[in-house]
Formats: structure tokens, sequence, C-alpha cells
């Protein structure tokens, strides 16, 4: 007999499968609903399951009545079908209704602020509602904690992300959410405060692992900043940085995302152009303009060199793409016993050899997989809204990365 149901929605997404195969890994009787628009793609994925474990069905998450039908009764409902800022709100509208726990890896700010404004109606169903329950946000706030309890006060927080060279599988929601974040104004924390900033305009340096070693990123619209306020009202700054890995492609992705906020190009346009890109399929397109705009900016900002832009350019017309390299950095300054102390938090290593940081969607659907397993380990525990720093304490969500399979070596090394 099943331990009961636990739902998948968009669960055809890379980062989705990741997540469900890696949970799979915890154990337990389960039952596993694999729910897409495509059914057909998770075939491959329901046979690598333990046998009579799991079945795709089909879902159009915006079809209330059907969505109704396979959400109710669920153990929990886990949403992986982005951009959140147009999913999250039906898929979250229906756990409510139907009391039932929901879980995502939401990394949008708009939607993440929605979500935590449901607290007093998710107390009112008796249900949690996990929120940004990914790599970033998600496990850069664990490790934003993690590393805020070596202080005694917190007065700066910084958090890091680097994408490595995901060409040529790069999805189109994740492209969307690129654009939406790489252009326009971002909500940070500042002077104690909320404030807006332009996004990708503010840099910083991070001590990225696994030898990558000093990395310029870029300021962006992220959930981080939002949401840690609320458990260190106290800090004078908070922020959230990332970048692509080569560094040219931050050039692109920036001019494509400014030129879709001031209406020069369509955002469908935007992302057809990068999804194209992504595939090294070189054909015209008003994207090129953009790109190569963005590209010369960063030059001349001197973020990336022309030796570098053109290597990029011409391995790219060869088809060559870059190893996987890429994680995750929190860095916490504040005071410890009387004295100005900085706690850093990272992720050690990543790469193809490497389980749990072998590509963004490794990272984010394993860090939902332990997330998951804490939530279920939860069941009844807690209601309301949360986000990762409200309820995953540092050492039991390591844990829970090694239950669904990832070697301690590889979730956390302390920097001093």
């Amino acid at each position: 007999m099943s331990a009961g149901r636990i739902v998948f929605i968009g669960a055809a997404g890379e980062m989705c499968r990741l997540a469900i195969e890696r949970f799979a890994r915890a154990g337990g009787d389960w039952e596993l609903v694999l729910c897409d628009i495509r059914p057909e793609i998770l075939e491959p994925l329901v046979k690598r399951l333990p046998s009579g474990r799991a079945t795709a069905r089909r879902l159009d998450l915006f079809d209330s009545e059907d969505l109704m039908d396979v959400v109710e009764g669920a153990a929990l409902v886990v949403l992986g079908a982005g951009p959140y800022i147009r999913t999250s709100e039906p898929v979250i509208s229906a756990c409510l209704e139907a009391k039932v726990p929901y879980l995502d890896f939401d990394d949008d700010v708009e939607s993440t602020q929605e979500a935590l404004a449901l607290d007093d109606k998710a107390k009112e169903a008796g249900i949690p509602v996990y929120v940004g329950c990914g790599a970033s946000p998600g496990m850069s706030n664990v490790l934003t904690v993690d590393a805020a309890n070596e202080l005694d006060t917190v007065e700066n927080i910084e958090m890091f992300w680097l994408v490595g060279d995901e060409r040529p599988n790069v999805g189109r929601a994740v492209l969307e959410h690129l654009l939406h974040i790489a252009g326009g104004d971002c909500l940070t924390w500042e002077h104690g405060g909320p404030a807006m900033h332009r996004s990708y305009e503010e840099t910083g340096i991070a001590p990225m692992g696994g030898g990558l070693g000093d990395t310029l990123l870029y300021e962006t619209g992220h959930p981080e900043p939002v949401t840690l306020p609320r458990r260190y009202p106290g800090a004078q700054r908070i922020r959230c940085l990332g970048g692509l890995r080569p560094a040219p492609l931050n050039g692109i992705a920036r001019g494509l995302g400014q030129a879709v906020h001031e209406g020069r190009i369509p955002q469908k346009d935007a992302v057809d152009f990068l999804h194209d890109l992504a595939r090294q399929r070189y054909g015209p397109s008003a994207g090129w303009r953009h790109s190569a705009a963005g590209m010369i900016e960063q030059i001349r900002r001197n973020e990336s060199g022309t030796g570098q832009t053109l290597g990029f350019l011409a391995s790219s017309a060869l088809h060559r793409t870059e190893p996987w390299k890429g994680g995750l950095v929190s860095r916490v300054s504040g005071t410890r016993d009387g004295r100005p102390a900085v706690a850093v938090r990272r992720t050690p290593v990543s790469g193809p050899q490497t389980y749990f940081a072998r590509s963004m969607a490794t990272l984010t659907g394993t860090a939902c997989a332990a997330f998951m397993v804490l939530a279920l380990d939860g069941l009844g525990e807690r209601t309301g809204s949360f986000a990762p720093e409200d309820w995953a304490e540092p050492e039991a969500f390591y844990t829970a990365l090694e239950r669904v399979g990832t070697p301690r070596s590889e979730i956390v090394e302390s920097v001093r």
C-alpha cells in the first residue's frame, strides 16, 4: 500500500525530471503522478523509476477542472512548470481549495510575493505553501542561514549563482526567466530597507568553488533579497548576483533583456532568438543587433575582453561549448564577539564528473528533491506560506541532500 500520492506538475521539464528521479532515491512507497501538457515525453522517465510507482497523465494546469481532479487528495503537489509569474497562482489556488500541501522552485519575485501574501489563507486551509525550493532561491537561502549562524550580528548578505554553458539544453521557460531578470528594475535591500536597482547594472566578485575562483557576477531580480529581510530585518544590505559562463553570454542576456524591457523587441522574438542561439542555429534575426550591443557594452565596462568575446563567437560558430561549471556562494558579514567578521558557504565542486553540480538542472532538481524530503517528513507540522529560510534548517537540509544521493563532499564547504 502506498504512503500517499505526490503530484508533479510540469514533470517533463528538465529540472522537474531531475527532482523526480532524485527524490525516488530517498525511498518510500509514494505514488508518483507525473503531469504535463506533453505526457508522452514522460514515458522514458516512468520506465526508469521503480516499477509500479509512477504514472504519467496529461494536464493543462490552466484547465481548473482538470487541475482540481489531479490535485485533490494528494499528500504534496510539486509545481515545476514555469515561468512562475504565470503558473503558480492557479496551482496554489487549487491546493488551497483542496487543502493539499504545495511546493515549488519559484525564482520570480512577483509570484513569490503573491504566494507569501497567502499566509493567512494557507493557515485557514491548514496546509503549508513552500516557495522557492530550488537552488537559487532555495539552497542559497539555506547557505545564508548557515553562514549567518556563525555571527552574532548580520549586516550584509550577498548570494551568488553561476550557470555554466548549458547549450543546447536550454528550455524556453528558462530563457523567458533570464530575459525577465536581465532587463529593467530589480527589487533589492539596501540601507536597511527595500530599494529598486537596475538589473545587471551593479556587479560583484564571488569566490566560486571548484577551481573557478573570483568571478564577476551581476545583480539580478531574484526572490532572496525580498524574503530574507523577514529573518534578518537589521541587515543593511541583501542582494543576489548571478551570471552565465562563458562571460559573453551575460552581454547577450543583458542586451536582449533591456531591449525587451524597453519594447524594442517582443519577448517572444527574443526567446526565439535565444532558443535558436542555444541550439547553434544562426539565422537572420533582430536579436543579433541587441545581443551585439550588450556584448559591446560589456567590453566597454571592462567586464569582458575583446579577445574573450571574439573567441566565444568563433567557438560558437564552430558549434563548440565549454564543460559545465557553476555553483552557489553565500557571503555574510557582520560581527562576532564584537569584532567584524565574514562567513562564507559555497558548493565546493562542479562539472560533468559530479552528482550535484553537473548542470543547473541537477543543482535545482536535487535541491528540490531534498526540500521535498523535509516537507514530507514534516507533514502536519506547519501551516502558512514559507520561504526556505523560514523552515529548512541547514544541517537537516544537507542530510536530506544525502538521502537523495548527493555525496557529502559535494554539498557545502566553509571558506575562511
